[in-house]
């Protein structure tokens, strides 16, 4: 709006993906001959976030086609293979990238501009808050990574994330149903839930906590249960893990590579690049292994597996 239009918004108005329209006030304004930045202070309400408080700064200047991103200071670089992001790129995920472009292009109709601009994310010290993250780890060099699925952060309150789990188990025992099905985030319950065809109560909430989950359903159980998510989360499942948070679980790549005799997988940066080079004979592995951790839980319930790519796409299945 500066750019084009010539004067800041006190606040701005922005469309997430499921719709919500949250206002934000402006922590920043700064404008200069064939630029403008504005910067938001992150707020990760009660989330144990390393970025709440955070300055997000976006500089925006006319490019010659397209809209191009850069990374400016604190946000990183990706320099491994296996992110959603290409080597060289900086470390804007996909679905941000989608909502500045679109932002950008009606942007430029409203102003009838050609939607060519330069977008720069930066967050000053983000250098070094990246370092209590994962980003060093999986190649991502010089600061953090502007992530995003909903655009909504969610508490991450162990406790009453798992209290809620167990009351949707009571849930659907009280109504009767015979099949629930736990997920790991959004993606993976929107494909199991239209695989099934299953009702909304019958979608447990269960997130990174499939040992709380697994934990109550053994004393409550359910005839059925479907465990679905992302292939990085899936592998930590069948190897083991029962809490798929990274701050608790990771994934033990030599351990793929024993399984599949493949030597290469113990040099993958991610989940994601193992499946990459070996294929759906991983993906359908992770999940006869996963469906065996389950079982181990116990006898008294039908367990399957499925195991989805970044897309929604179903890469591994197992079990009835």
């Amino acid at each position: 709006m500066r750019l084009w239009g010539g004067a800041f918004p006190d606040a701005v108005q922005i469309t997430l993906p499921k719709g919500e329209k949250p206002v934000f006030p402006l922590a920043l304004q700064n404008a200069g001959d064939g630029w403008a930045e504005v910067g938001i202070t992150k707020d990760a309400g009660d989330d144990p976030d390393v970025t709440h408080g955070a300055l997000i700064v976006v500089r925006v200047s006319a490019s010659a086609v397209g809209v191009v991103f850069r990374a400016g200071e604190g946000v990183g670089t990706v320099t491994k293979p296996g992110l959603l992001i290409a080597v060289g790129e900086p470390a804007i995920n996909p679905v941000p990238r989608q909502m500045i472009s679109d932002v950008v292009a009606e942007a430029a109709a409203h102003f009838g501009q050609p939607a060519d601009v330069t977008v720069e994310i930066s967050v000053p010290g983000g250098r070094e808050i990246a370092q209590k993250t994962w980003n060093p780890r999986l190649g991502i060099i010089g600061g953090l990574s502007i992530l995003g699925t909903t655009g909504v952060v969610r508490p991450f309150s162990c406790a009453a994330w798992i209290a809620s789990i167990h009351r949707g188990i009571d849930v659907a025992r009280a109504d009767g149903l015979t099949h629930v099905a736990g997920c790991t985030g959004a993606t993976s319950e929107k494909t199991v839930q239209a695989l099934y065809g299953l009702p909304d109560h019958a979608m447990l909430d269960m997130g990174d906590f499939a040992g709380g989950m697994l934990k109550y359903l053994v004393k409550h159980p359910v005839t059925h249960v479907t465990v679905g998510g992302g292939i990085g989360k899936m592998t930590k499942l069948a190897q083991g893990a029962m809490d798929l948070h990274s701050s608790r679980s990771q994934v033990d790549f030599a351990g793929l590579a024993k399984m599949m005799n493949d030597p290469r997988l113990a040099a993958a940066n991610t989940a994601l690049e193992a499946y990459e080079i070996a294929g759906a004979p991983l993906a359908s592995a992770i999940a006869e292994q996963g469906l065996a951790r389950l079982r181990a839980q116990t006898d008294q319930i039908s367990f399957d597996v499925v195991v989805i790519d970044r897309a929604g796409t179903i890469i591994g299945r197992a079990g009835p």
